[in-house]
């Protein structure tokens, strides 16, 4: 029996390209099909760039969803690269019409911003856990490490492939579902970020305008502690972003965050609400950083203060390992609490953008 064409081009509908998000089919991806008469099946996907770092996801899909078709004794998987014209019309076809220098983020993907007024409290740590807690709950999330001084997001999440430039389109490396956007993708090792506001400003609307995000439900930005220019720089981008304000127990912190929030406000952000981290050490209960914080904060910023997150060294080593803690110590003390986190983020999703916004300059 030879297996119908048809049916394996059906077959290909359920390849996924894992970063791009939709079906080879819809992108225009599958260059060939032969069929021999012996049941044999040849497919050919046109890559958007040499050396794709996830062409195994492809072989791995192609081989399951063709292998399944009726008649298919043996599948065989080769790649070509698309031509400028190919890759003009891809672009043109992911921005489905937006204009060039607009934010590439769906109308109802909701901008939640991660901030604090001091570094130290594990902001950066509790976004890439949140992220991953709530795309755990079904949610399309993507992460932009706008903490442009002190990235660190890409090792706390084992992300070490490069973002793929498609003409002027950058596509995000992704870790499973989640997506992410950091300034340490385009620097050698562990260079510093020795740049003036005007440069950064630059930067972070180009991560925000070509960078292909897709249909996200929600987007976490990771903001840089106090309220200095990249903060500013994020706050006038997005002016219609939900602030999560990090603090920790003691006031010094607490106090510090306050001023996070103030600029939030004055930003045009709504106040989603206040998280207190590290807030005893697990098996003990000790506070070690002292007690009231988080719930101070959340009075003086007249928001509801969403959780306790204790401080555990396996968030520590799952974050150093490249692991979401939720992924390798799911009943741990920190892991249960960020996953009530996660539900109690989802469950307020309100005041959530409705419409396009454009990249303010």
């Amino acid at each position: 029996m030879t297996p119908d064409r048809d049916a394996i081009l059906k077959a290909l509908e359920q390849v996924i390209d894992p970063e791009l998000k939709r079906p080879v089919t819809e992108l225009d991806m599958v260059r060939d099909v032969l069929v021999e008469d012996d049941g044999a099946v040849s497919v050919t996907i046109a890559l958007t760039v040499v050396g794709c770092p996830l062409r195994q996801s492809f072989e791995e899909q192609v081989a399951r969803f063709v292998g399944e078709v009726p008649g298919v004794t043996a599948v065989r998987l080769g790649f070509d690269v698309m031509s400028p014209e190919e890759k003009a019309a891809l672009v043109s076809r992911l921005r489905g019409g937006r204009p060039e220098k607009s934010i590439s983020l769906s109308a109802a993907t909701r901008v939640i911003a991660v901030a604090s007024g001091k570094g130290g409290v594990g902001k950066s740590t509790l976004t890439a856990n949140l992220a991953y807690a709530l795309s755990a709950l079904g949610e399309q999330v993507g992460i932009l490490d706008g903490d442009v001084y002190g990235h660190s997001i890409p090792h706390m999440l084992g992300i070490h492939q490069k973002p793929i430039a498609v003409d002027e389109m950058i596509v995000p490396p992704v870790r499973g579902d989640l997506k992410l956007m950091s300034i340490g993708f385009f620097l050698d090792d562990n260079a510093p970020i020795m740049w003036r506001g005007p440069m950064l400003h630059k930067a972070l609307e180009q991560f925000l305008s070509d960078v292909h995000w897709g249909e996200l439900d929600t987007l976490l930005v990771d903001m840089p502690p106090g309220t200095g220019d990249v903060a500013i720089s994020l706050g006038q981008l997005l002016p219609r972003a939900e602030a999560l304000v990090v603090t920790t127990p003691q006031p010094a912190a607490q106090q510090v965050a306050v001023r996070a929030a103030q600029m939030a406000l004055k930003t045009g952000m709504r106040i989603l609400g206040a998280v207190e981290n590290m807030s005893y050490l697990v098996g003990t209960g000790q506070e070690l950083f002292g007690s009231g914080g988080g719930q101070a904060l959340a009075d003086e910023i007249g928001a509801p203060l969403l959780a306790r997150i204790p401080l555990d060294p396996v968030l520590r080593e799952a974050a150093d390992d490249g692991n979401p803690i939720l992924e390798v110590a799911p009943d741990s003390e920190a892991a249960l609490a960020i996953a009530a986190l996660a539900e109690s983020v989802a469950a307020s999703r309100a005041g959530t953008i409705r419409k396009a916004l454009t990249v303010l300059g």
